[in-house]
């Protein structure tokens, strides 16, 4: 069944089709956003907006000789997308063959429904509805980073592909605020047609009366980890001077999100990802035509803190206030029940790692409560060693002069993985870590540019411009 949002999705789609690659990359980065729509119904299986574009982008890549042939360059040896191929081979040949072949040998935490009752707690390992979907969106990511490697392998692409994760950015904040505007006003039923999907939806939450921020996705921590990624792409832009002021302003209300969302991921993960941008400021010092992102945040980053710590210090009622905010939304969430059974889900993820011997028990079949126990136990050390491989490969990637265009957007792409991948480390259930991951991966690792076409349609080199000091 076609659901309304995916009628406008395949509008939309055919439309950016006819314009070009830049135009579907960017309505593919834009629908990645919906995470809990559902554009297509089939049975129980819900087909996600961003999913549905992955094909209209296919069809354009494959429509072009030059693409087709920069999309395998992409997958081929010893380039990250090598070993992303090998991870997704071994993951879907797992999800057919370890729960058969171990069957009965473990119990697990099942992701998907089986031929057991569903009585909410372990069951013997045996094959799950989810070993194919998960396979199926593990090659949708593989598609993922191929064909945006691909559209980027130009200069123009490259802009493209900058201009369509900003995008992303800004649209993960826009739904923030409507969800918080429809909250307030009672006016929630107007985002039913993005709330379609047939999972559980956590849009209503609240915690010490405050609405937890879900934007356009299913729970706060979904929401949370997103926004890491935007705060982690946007803020290297602006430390870099691409667009600095969208950028800041995109990067100051990731802070300020992350803080209200109430998600014990936004807040710790927040700190590591100031962690991050300190690094990088302190890396890009000295480098850049215009110093002063860095300097501001390298001075005004400590100072602020410190002042925000002696602030709440003197003034008791407010200390009182702060550490019952910090000790409801991270300290005691551990001890919550809902904190209690992921926990659960990790130990029983860790004993599927040894009852398998180290060759995971199949993708898909386990939920866990952490992307690195997920990974291991669905995968095993095989798979783990592969995106290992992978991921070092997006991250190392260099390319572009120092202080160029191309040098910032790999740079903020990279640190935008980081901060998915910081996020995902906490709550992740599954090893699919979504279209705006694949892509931001694939910009950071995509082939040095050829021969400039034109002048970025996204933003000039930032060594061309003409900065007074």
């Amino acid at each position: 069944m076609i659901a309304p949002i995916g009628i406008l999705t395949i509008a939309a789609a055919l439309f950016c089709l006819l314009l070009g690659n830049g135009a579907t990359v960017r309505i593919l980065s834009v629908s990645a956003v919906l995470g809990s729509a559902a554009a297509l119904l089939v049975g129980a299986t819900n087909i996600q907006p961003g999913h549905l574009v992955l094909g209209f982008l296919l069809v354009s890549v494959l429509a072009r000789p030059r693409d087709t042939a920069a999309m395998l360059a992409a997958l081929s040896a010893p380039r990250p997308g090598f070993w992303l191929a090998a991870l997704t081979v071994y993951g879907v040949l797992s999800a057919y063959f370890a729960p058969r072949l171990f069957a009965g040998m473990t119990n697990i935490i099942p992701l998907g429904s089986t031929a057991f009752a569903d009585t909410g707690g372990t069951q013997p390992l045996g094959p799950v509805s989810s070993n194919l979907t998960q396979s199926i969106y593990l090659v949708g990511g593989l598609l993922c980073f191929a064909m945006t490697s691909a559209v980027a392998s130009t200069e123009r692409g490259f802009a493209d592909v900058t201009a369509a994760l900003f995008a992303y950015c800004v649209a993960n904040l826009v739904f923030a605020l409507i969800d918080l505007g429809t909250a307030a006003t009672g006016t929630e039923g107007l985002l039913e047609f993005i709330r379609n999907a047939q999972y559980t939806l956590h849009v209503d939450d609240r915690v010490g009366g405050m609405k937890r921020i879900v934007g356009s996705f299913t729970e706060a921590s979904s929401f949370a980890r997103s926004t890491l990624g935007v705060l982690g792409f946007t803020g290297t832009l602006w430390l870099c001077g691409i667009r600095s002021r969208w950028s800041g302003l995109l990067a100051a209300a990731s802070i300020a999100a992350l803080v209200l969302s109430t998600s014990s991921t936004g807040l710790a993960g927040l700190v590591v990802m100031a962690a991050v941008l300190t690094v990088t400021a302190l890396s890009l010092f000295g480098r850049l035509p215009d110093n002063r992102p860095a300097v501001l945040l390298l001075v005004l980053l400590p100072v602020v803190a410190l002042a925000l710590l002696l602030f709440i210090a003197i003034i008791p009622s407010l200390s009182s206030t702060v550490a019952d905010y910090v000790d409801l939304v991270v300290l005691g969430k551990f001890e919550t029940s809902s904190g209690i059974e992921r926990n659960s889900w990790n130990v029983i993820a860790l004993q599927n790692i040894f009852d398998s011997f180290g060759l995971g028990v199949g993708l898909g079949t386990i939920r866990a409560s952490s992307f690195a126990m997920a990974l291991l136990a669905s995968v095993g050390v095989p798979g783990a060693l592969c995106y290992l491989a992978f991921l070092w490969g997006c991250l190392r990637s260099k390319g572009g002069r120092p202080g160029s265009f191309a040098s910032a957007a790999r740079l903020a792409a990279r640190n935008g993985c980081l901060g998915l991948l910081v996020g995902d480390l906490m709550v992740g259930p599954v090893i699919d870590q979504g279209i705006f991951f694949y892509m931001l991966a694939a910009l950071a690792a995509a082939a040095p540019l050829r021969r400039p076409q034109r002048r970025p349609a996204f933003d000039p080199p930032v060594t061309l411009r003409e900065v007074t000091p």
